[in-house]
């Protein structure tokens, strides 16, 4: 298998593994969106970390497989490259993009499908789909546009020029840069703090700041009003409250 999912502590781990580059091929593409919804239904994944390993994240599709298909193909192929990444977008728990090395076109993509990205000092993100004459099918124009502006991602998506780790800090295309040995360890925490979260709470979040960005504000505020007002009816606002008021903040333990 190109991708294999790895359950501790309530992280789930999806990791590519083609060697050497990580390259996006149909059957990886398939194999993401089955992990992908394997994740979304499982109990014990609390959190989720994305990582290619220590020396790449996912350089990209396979193109000697996409230089054989012809429109017709694409046609058809299109909508399931879409939905594999889409199913990783829609995990309805955290979701942290643990990026080394080089995370191009179908990779960077992939990382964009995550809440956060933590990326190595060795990274190197881009979309250079402009540079085979196509452009980014994975998402990439929507989904960059949305996190780092609709200028920013036009400079990005036109030229096909990679970014290093500061510039995309810069750009807020990943969140943090550490040491590229540090990378999933600290992507791995940050899942691990949030799995011993409410898991309710942290869908409805995840749900109300997802649905509420592609909205007007009024439907939005509708949204996160009834998320609010159901999570009244769980065991983990109950037992939220009642920690805060009788042992001050901080100090809940979920289930």
């Amino acid at each position: 298998m190109t991708v294999h999912l790895e359950v501790a502590e309530g992280v789930g781990t999806i990791r590519l593994d083609r060697p050497p580059m990580n390259a996006l091929d149909v059957a990886t593409q398939d194999r993401l969106k089955e992990l992908a919804e394997e994740a979304t239904a499982r109990d014990d994944v609390r959190a989720v970390v994305l990582y290619g390993g220590g020396k790449v994240f996912a350089a990209g599709a396979d193109i000697k497989e996409m230089q054989a298909m012809d429109h017709a193909a694409m046609v058809v192929r299109s909508k399931a490259l879409q939905d594999s990444f889409t199913a990783v977008a829609r995990i309805p728990k955290p979701v942290v993009a643990a990026v080394t090395g080089y995370a191009l076109g179908g990779g960077c993509e992939l990382a964009l499908c995550a809440d956060y990205r933590i990326a190595g000092q060795n990274a190197k993100l881009g979309q250079p789909e402009i540079l085979l004459g196509v452009i980014p099918g994975a998402g990439g124009t929507q989904r960059l546009s949305r996190l780092i502006g609709p200028s920013r991602a036009k400079d990005l998506i036109f030229t096909g020029r990679m970014v290093k780790a500061d510039e995309a800090l810069s750009l807020g295309l990943v969140d943090r840069v550490v040491p590229a040995e540090e990378v999933y360890a600290q992507a791995h925490a940050w899942a691990a703090r949030l799995a011993q979260g409410p898991a309710i709470a942290l869908r409805a979040a995840k749900e109300s700041i997802d649905a509420g960005l592609e909205t007007d504000i009024e439907t939005g505020l509708a949204i996160e009003r009834n998320w609010f007002a159901g999570l009244f009816a769980t065991e983990d606002r109950e037992r939220g409250m009642r920690s805060f008021v009788e042992d001050g903040p901080g100090k809940a333990k979920f289930r």
